[in-house]
């Protein structure tokens, strides 16, 4: 059992990562900004308020956890847009100031900075909507940032192209910084199945200081 601190835990991906640790018997820490929007309920779950774009607060939620995951910014729209990229740096700021205590950090990316099998990146497929490029490029600017940091643990999780709640089925296969995709070249996985995806990290760590990839 592991004791596993969710910022963004009212959001599409991290309540999916919150149900996915309870489901396993891992004790969750959900920290929003609100926590009465906060539904889930069980005895191994507790919620909090904190703000991931204050260090401090960051401090106070990761201290005593065992993995800290990030799912701000997580796909739930363009009003993400400004966190995204200072949040990374908050997270590393905080878990700076636990030194050899800090725990792990898991942060939900994008998929923009995948690589096709043209070798152009997803983001650079014609016909995207500004407000989804302008994530993706922040999605990309965290994970540049990220990629700097060597003196906290931390892994990166981009989506398939495509993400969106679905059924879970417990499956998925992975890569680096290319698209994973299916025989008629989709690329998608279900919501269910990425937070199946964060929790196994969690519990089998295979990509430390790396960002790496799941879909079908």
């Amino acid at each position: 059992m592991s004791k596993i601190a969710v910022f963004g835990a009212n959001g599409t991906i991290g309540s999916a990562v919150v149900r996915e640790a309870l489901s396993r018997g891992h004790q969750v820490t959900a920290v929003v900004r609100d926590p009465a929007k906060i539904t889930e309920s069980s005895p191994a779950l507790t919620v909090t308020q904190g703000d991931v774009l204050d260090p401090a607060s960051v401090h106070a939620a990761a201290a005593g956890q065992d993995a800290l995951v990030s799912a701000v910014g997580g796909g739930d729209g363009p009003g993400h847009l400004a966190t995204i990229e200072p949040a990374a740096r908050s997270l590393v700021t905080g878990l700076r100031a636990l030194g050899d205590q800090a725990p792990r950090l898991i942060a939900v990316g994008g998929a923009g900075s995948l690589r096709t099998p043209d070798g152009t990146l997803v983001w650079d497929a014609p016909g995207l909507p500004d407000w989804l490029l302008q994530i993706m490029h922040a999605h990309g600017d965290a994970l540049d940032y990220y990629r700097t940091v060597s003196d906290v643990a931390w892994t990166s999780l981009s989506p398939a192209a495509l993400i969106e709640p679905g059924d879970r089925t417990g499956s998925y296969r992975t890569a680096q910084d290319d698209v994973v995709a299916a025989a008629d070249g989709n690329s998608k996985i279900s919501v269910e199945d990425y937070a199946v995806a964060v929790v196994d990290e969690i519990e089998r760590p295979a990509h430390l200081g790396e960002r790496f990839t799941c879909g079908y």
